[in-house]
């Protein structure tokens, strides 16, 4: 069988594999991370039939071409390669197709605004041919060309932002390019970042009300696009959209979120095992990280030394992809930890009656009355979730979630 595969030099994030063993059983599909020193003898190899080439070199694997599309002759940036029949390496750029396609699939009108791409690297060249040939007018934003992240201000009245650096990636969750706010008549946010889902920039956006895409839906239509190429006959358009809600859906965490005692755990676990996913429990990972229990924690240094070690330990969970994620009854009341844990995932808020809360080994539930710590919680409960599943019966509760989750 055929050997294929993206190449980097650090692709723990990628979902590449998936969305080619989901396009095709006529190649394998492996990640190739490589440093820049190796890429010569890589391509002397000619081990592989076909490569998808990521960050940082779509353009330093130029000069190992025999020959290259007119298109990156123009633009100068290669993600596609495939070794032909007579051994040749061929270089061609997908990025074009696929950002285009994310531009319809966002709904994003970008036809004679002012749209300002951050980076200037090899995605940043196909963003902006894509742009150019949508009668957009594309501005780059580099850290020390003419336009820069120091006189931004002068592009304020920006409609449009695109991300195309890797500012806010896996592992770099929690990052941004920029500020939002600086720019009065933004219209639309796209980050062709796809892990996290939601990076800091499109929650920002998120919270502002301002329409925002992720660039999971690009990199499924660059892929099938590359797969025609690696294999020589078209595929179906309408298998993009199929492997996007399919991965996007299994991509995303289940949170759940809920009082004290509500069942989170139990949930979580049939959840688990309904989807084959592994379960994290943060109260667990607490243990793991300090060698105790919540409740000695809280009895012993208080409840806000708790928090702190909370938060750290979710800010890591929310990184995860493909999980159902229990949480503490009280994480969503720090907005760091709501961030953390939506910017992966689907929030569910589990309800249940309050008379049916257990209070064995939880101090703050002992110590305060359920229905005052409920009227508080409440507000951050519904702020944070995506949807609310009240827990009656177990199977019931499982299903629906799996249902509204898009995983049914």
């Amino acid at each position: 069988m055929d050997k294929c595969g993206v190449l980097g030099r650090k692709l723990g994030h990628s979902f590449s594999p998936q969305i080619h063993n989901l396009l095709t059983d006529e190649y394998s599909y492996e990640i190739i991370e490589r440093e820049e020193a190796d890429l010569a003898a890589l391509f002397e190899s000619r081990e592989f039939k076909g490569l998808n080439v990521t960050i940082p070199y779509k353009k330093t694997v130029v000069q190992y071409l025999d020959e290259v599309s007119e298109l990156v002759k123009k633009i100068g940036s290669v993600n596609t390669i495939v070794r032909r029949e007579d051994g040749s390496l061929f270089g061609d750029n997908t990025d074009v197709y696929g950002f285009l396609g994310l531009v319809r699939f966002s709904k994003i009108d970008v036809k004679n605004q002012k749209v300002l791409v951050l980076g200037s690297g090899g995605a940043s060249v196909a963003v902006m041919e894509a742009l150019l040939s949508l009668g957009a007018k594309p501005l780059i934003i580099s850290r020390s060309g003419e336009n820069n992240y120091d006189n931004i201000d002068i592009n304020s009245d920006a409609s449009v932002i695109v991300n195309t650096t890797p500012v806010g990636m896996y592992p770099g969750n929690g990052e941004s390019p920029l500020d939002l706010s600086l720019f009065p008549k933004l219209k639309g946010v796209i980050d062709i970042v796809y892990n996290p889902w939601r990076t800091e920039i499109l929650l920002q956006a998120e919270k502002m009300g301002i329409p925002c895409a992720d660039g999971l839906y690009m990199l499924v239509a660059q892929a099938k696009r590359a797969s025609e190429i690696f294999l020589g006959k078209d595929i179906p358009d309408s298998r993009i959209d199929e492997i996007y809600y399919s991965l996007s859906a299994k991509m995303k965490n289940l949170v759940l979120v809920g009082m004290p005692g509500v069942g989170k755990t139990t949930i979580a676990d049939e959840l688990g095992r309904k989807l084959g996913r592994e379960v994290i429990d943060s109260d667990i990972e607490i243990y793991k990280k300090t060698g105790r229990k919540p409740s000695e924690i809280i009895n012993a240094d208080g409840e806000p030394a708790f928090r702190d070690v909370e938060s750290e330990v979710i800010k890591e969970l929310g990184k995860l992809s493909g999980k159902v994620i229990a949480t503490g009854g009280g994480a969503i009341l720090r907005e760091e930890n709501v961030k953390a844990l939506h910017q992966n995932g689907t929030i569910v808020w589990l309800t249940r009656d309050l008379s049916c809360l257990a209070t064995e080994d939880r101090p703050l539930s002992q110590k305060n009355s359920l229905e005052e710590m409920f009227k508080i919680r409440k507000p951050y409960y519904e702020k944070a979730s995506d949807f609310c599943v009240e827990n009656i019966d177990v199977p019931a509760v499982v299903n629906t979630i799996c249902e509204k989750a898009g995983l049914s």
